[in-house]
């Protein structure tokens, strides 16, 4: 489907709510709800959503560890290994 056709105004999602739930499920997409001729909401796929969230979560996650980095909160891999090693008595390196 196209993009323009992805834009929906209210008054049609409210007449077409359970058309364009349907449509979802089938089709997974994003659609922008406008009001007043303006973008207010999206509504999504539930996969979608989901996929968009993990997604922000590992961008989060990068987010912090690249900061951890920058602020040095880092430590050597074999210096970790070394501590589990000893800590669970497996010698070795």
């Amino acid at each position: 489907m196209k993009a323009s056709e992805d834009i929906k105004p209210i008054s049609y999602v409210k007449a077409h709510a359970a058309e364009l739930i349907r449509d979802l499920g089938q089709e997974p997409r994003t659609l922008l709800i406008t009001q007043n001729g303006e973008a207010k909401a999206v509504l999504q796929d539930i996969k979608s959503y989901e996929q968009t969230q993990e997604t922000l979560a590992l961008l989060k996650m990068l987010a912090q560890s690249q900061k951890a980095i920058a602020e040095g909160r880092t430590r050597p891999t074999e210096d970790v290994f070394a501590e589990i090693r000893q800590e669970f008595g497996l010698g070795g390196s």
